[in-house]
């Protein structure tokens, strides 16, 4: 491994001086600097504000690509993303998608229906507070070709990181009125059938049980959803058995296409 001080310094010069950048002018100039360390393969920086859908800041898909990876996700798998969970807390700093995920994760529904299309050997983020309660994520992912990234490579990450916040804040420092804008858009046109899927099993559910159909789509074994609950294993297991009843449902994969919207839920 080989750092292309070259395009290092080039990409970093992009940022130096400059009032305002646009979105696809930082994440090229970002792309630049992070390719002058080690290669990956794609590169997608995504907003996140509590629940809301996030907003897609900058991608180097393609367009049957940014289909799978920033259409499908934002109408409701996002919801049920490892990043999306830590972006939440939130949780800054450089991590590995396997640090993140839940101890069923690559045996979860999500995992099956969603993020194996992704044909991802690995995913690392950059997770940066933006301040107004937004956390902009940085995702470097590589295929199965280039394999997972070495801990060398994920060292100069970390290495990097003081200076990605810092772009980050610069150019992304005041993205709450973009929200605003998003949600009050979404209020006058109609919601998406995973958005109201969702708020229909929402009404068919506790609260309590509504949290726990989510912790199990993520990828959370009943032991992990009843550490997280304070509650014991048991109880989380009835819980389950009362969701799929009240749903009339007997499969995860059930469950997770009603949370998607692609099955209807019960009257």
């Amino acid at each position: 491994m080989r750092t292309d001080f070259d395009h290092l310094f080039e990409a970093a010069a992009a940022f130096v001086g400059v009032a305002a950048l646009a979105d696809d002018e930082a994440g090229k100039a970002f792309v630049n600097l992070m390719k002058s360390l080690f290669p990956f393969d794609y590169c997608v920086i995504f907003a996140y504000r509590g629940a809301e859908r996030p907003i897609d800041l900058f991608s180097t898909f393609d367009a049957r690509e940014y289909e799978i990876f920033v259409r499908m996700y934002q109408d409701g798998p996002y919801l049920l993303d490892p990043f999306f969970s830590a972006a939440s807390l939130p949780k800054p700093g450089v991590w590995r998608m396997r640090a993140l995920a839940p101890d069923r994760f690559f045996a979860s529904e999500y995992y099956r229906s969603y993020y194996v299309k992704t044909g991802l050997s690995e995913e690392v983020g950059f997770f940066v507070p933006a301040g107004e309660s937004v956390t902009v994520v940085l995702s470097l992912m590589r295929g199965e070709a280039l394999g997972v990234f070495r801990d060398a490579e994920y060292g100069l990450m970390r290495k990097a990181e003081p200076f990605v916040a810092a772009m980050v804040r610069h150019v992304w420092g005041r993205l709450g009125p973009r929200f605003d804008r998003a949600v009050t858009g979404r209020r006058h046109g109609a919601a998406s059938e995973g958005a109201s899927a969702r708020a229909r099993i929402s009404q068919r559910l506790t609260a309590r049980e509504t949290s726990i159909i989510e912790l199990v789509l993520q990828g959370h074994s009943s032991e992990s959803i009843g550490l997280r609950l304070g509650v014991a294993t048991g109880t989380v297991k009835v819980h389950r058995r009362n969701i799929y009843r009240k749903l009339g449902i007997s499969s995860q994969a059930q469950l997770m296409s009603l949370y998607l919207g692609r099955l209807k839920v019960p009257e």
